[in-house]
Formats: C-alpha cells, structure tokens, sequence
C-alpha cells in the first residue's frame, strides 16, 4: 500500500486534509494544484479529488489548475467549513464559558459553533432551559436530560443550517433569557460585524432578550471588520476568547468590557 492511499484512506484524515486545504486556499486567495500537492504530501490524484469535494460543496471555486476561495459570504457563513474550523480553540472557549453558567438558568445559544461546542458541556450543569435556532444544536440536545429545549424556528437555510427570518426574530423578541452566548464573524478593539443582514438582525434580537450577554469569539476573526456592524464590544457583558488572541487587543477590549482568555487544552503525549 503506498503512503498516499494510506493517508487519505480514513475519512478522518480526508476530513482534516480538506480542511487544511480549505483553510490555505482562502488565507491565500487561490493555489495551484502543484502547489497543493506540495503543501499536503498526497497526489495529484488525491488533491483533485479533494478539490472536486470541496467545491461541491459550495466552498471553493475551480479554476483550471487550481482552485480559488468563495466570496466571504459564502465560505464565512456556510456550516461545514466553520465545523471543522479552529475546533480546539472553540472547545477551549466553550469550556471556559460553562464556568459562568448555573443549574437552573435559561440560556440562549445563537447558530455558531462555539456555542454548539458549549452546548456539548451543558449536560455538566444541568438542569437547564435552552432556547437555540441552530438545528445541529437541538440534535446535540435533543435526547439530554435535564434540559428544557426550546426550538427557535424560522425560514430554514441551508447554508447556516439553522432557522432565520422574520418568524425567527419574533420568536426570540417573545423571551427573555438569564445568558445568551453568541459569536459572530468579525470584530475590532471597538465593534463587532457580520456581513448577512439577516444574521445580524437575528443576534442583536438575541442580545436584547438576554439580562447577560456573552460574545465567544476565537482569534482567526481579530482584528477584523465585515460589512455590517451588529454591536459595540462595550453592549457585551463579556467577551471570551482562545490564548491566541492578540495581548495588546485584549488590553484594549478591557477597557470596554469584562475579558477572559481560555486556557490551552492540555495535549496528551502520544507513546
């Protein structure tokens, strides 16, 4: 068996491959086959498959001999990519996040998924009421104990993998919850942005049904700006973040709001 067929022969390792090579092609703009080839260790063969995967599934563009990044609103927002991106960072401020949450409190948890990373916690503190529009939150909690879940419901998109529109916003506007976690796909020192409209109008809901309000936000999205502005830093009761965050940002974002920056999760050695 060559090395190549091994190294894409479990669907765990295509997964990452892909990702990785997701990742690379939008930090870069675009990339040659070659030089996916070269970045990867696989064949040809291999990274034409990965890239023919990749742009059926609406996150890449092809081109000939290579491949391009989507516009960012469709690689920022689409639910596949953002599952498999900055997962260690994301589980790290999840669990620095059920360290404010209480049995007994109703919380609400928007359609990202740092907060589906939290929601995979909750069962530590329950019982629990938690309302959510995000689908694969309610399949994550669907069957747990101790949990009152509410199903936030809406226009379902496909792309977000969640529940949107004006049925959306009228539902969130009809509660009032203890917490509410959101995330959201960019922010500065002074401000936090989303670049869909729709979105933004379902997260400000959020925050405005919430008595506390906490922004979870890992560092691949600081400092930067998207088109539409959602809510000043300093409308947050606290902003928590991955250890990869930029110290002289987080000193500045501590003049306008509460900060916590979550551990590393301690690595196992391998034998």
């Amino acid at each position: 068996m060559s090395s190549d067929t091994s190294s894409s022969g479990s669907a765990r390792s295509r997964h990452q491959r892909q990702q990785r090579i997701t990742d690379y092609v939008i930090d870069h703009g675009s990339a040659h086959v070659a030089e996916l080839v070269e970045y990867t260790g696989v064949s040809h063969m291999t990274v034409h498959r990965d890239i023919d995967e990749l742009a059926r599934r609406g996150l890449l563009r092809k081109f000939r001999g290579g491949v391009s990044a989507q516009p960012s609103t469709v690689f920022e927002s689409n639910a596949e990519y953002r599952l498999g991106a900055h997962v260690e960072a994301k589980a790290a401020i999840a669990r620095q996040a059920l360290g404010h949450i209480e049995p007994g409190m109703s919380i609400l948890l928007d359609d990202s998924t740092t907060a589906l990373a939290l929601a995979k916690l909750l069962p530590e503190v329950a019982p629990l009421t938690v309302a959510t529009n995000y689908l694969r939150t309610i399949e994550e909690l669907k069957d747990t104990e101790d949990v009152r879940l509410i199903c936030i419901g809406g226009d379902y998109s496909r792309t977000h993998d969640s529940f949107l529109g004006m049925p959306c916003l009228e539902a969130v506007e009809r509660i009032t919850v203890d917490i509410a976690f959101v995330s959201t796909s960019s922010m500065n020192a002074e401000m936090t942005f989303h670049q869909e409209p729709d979105i933004v109008m379902v997260k400000r809901a959020m925050l405005a049904s919430a008595v506390t309000k906490v922004l979870l936000m890992d560092s691949s999205k600081m400092p930067r700006a998207a088109l539409h502005r959602l809510a000043p830093v300093a409308d947050y009761d606290r902003l928590i973040v991955d250890s990869g965050a930029p110290a002289h940002l987080v000193e500045e974002l501590r003049s306008r709001t509460a900060v916590d920056v979550a551990a590393e999760p301690v690595r196992s050695r391998s034998t």
